[in-house]
């Protein structure tokens, strides 16, 4: 019953979001990745608990038995299998997550479309800075329903361009999370992070701040939308027409009570 409840879709990204296959440059890798550790570790376990249950059986007590077992100090073979196999494991799981990173969490491709995410108590501002506009964010009301994330700050990505995410937080600690991405980064007071991908797959992902940041934390929700390039250009004439020319900057944030000791009076780190 439990393996009829699982869609083939769901087998292939290992149980994350079906959405995530193919929606970024990065998704297929952590996949990737994701399986199969779970693999080896399945073929290590199903090893294992063959023979715990065959120890089990074939030396049982028997009713004819009379006295204790053998009694055997060590067994030579075994404790070599079980040292060594570990260690080929350890080192695999090792080279895996390494050629993982450096083609995600290390990945540094120029962005042809710079964009800066801000967080702040509880909405999103997104300062397109290549095309030199802006989108200002409100807080998400929820109602009990889905239709309050129709209403959400939307967050435009052009398919098929490197994208590259400067993150930062207005306020307190949040978090920029796309479930469907399989990459979150977090937003701190004082300090940009950068994220490096490119949406290959277009259609609408939901986004949410995944760090608790105070009362209104469930609510910093917003919506992504990798659409066509020619789409992410008219959307960008969009705002534009509706006098968001420029960029949101720091005059908006609340850091007053946090000062970088290592940010010099030109803003360098």
């Amino acid at each position: 019953m439990l393996l009829a409840g699982c869609t083939k879709e769901q087998w292939e990204v290992g149980f994350f979001p079906v959405e995530s296959k193919g929606a970024t440059s990065h998704t297929d890798h952590y996949i990737a990745l994701w399986n199969g550790g779970w693999i080896a570790a399945l073929a290590v376990g199903v090893i294992t608990w063959a023979l715990i249950l065959w120890c089990i059986v074939r030396y049982r007590r028997k009713k004819t038995d009379r006295g204790l077992p053998v009694q055997l100090a060590y067994n030579m073979p075994v404790e070599i299998l079980f040292t060594v196999m570990p260690i080929i494991l350890v080192v695999g799981f090792f080279f895996q997550t390494i050629q993982v990173m450096e083609k995600t969490t290390d990945d540094r491709t120029p962005g042809e479309q710079v964009i800066e995410v801000v967080g702040k108590q509880w909405a999103w501002d997104f300062n397109y800075v290549t095309e030199d506009t802006y989108y200002a964010g409100v807080q998400v009301n929820l109602d009990g329903t889905e239709a309050p994330g129709e209403n959400a700050p939307v967050l435009y990505l052009p398919a098929d361009t490197p994208i590259e995410f400067q993150i930062r937080s207005r306020d307190v600690v949040h978090s920029f999370w796309v479930p469907a991405f399989l990459e979150k980064k977090d937003m701190i007071p004082g300090k940009t992070n950068v994220m490096h991908l490119t949406p290959l797959k277009t259609g609408t992902y939901v986004g949410k701040c995944a760090e608790l940041c105070g009362e209104f934390h469930s609510e910093m929700l917003f919506n992504v939308e990798v659409v066509e390039p020619a789409e992410f250009e008219s959307q960008m004439q969009a705002l534009r027409e509706q006098g968001n020319v420029g960029q949101l900057g720091k005059e908006y944030d609340r850091t007053d009570w946090y000062q970088n000791p290592y940010e010099t009076e030109e803003g360098e780190h």
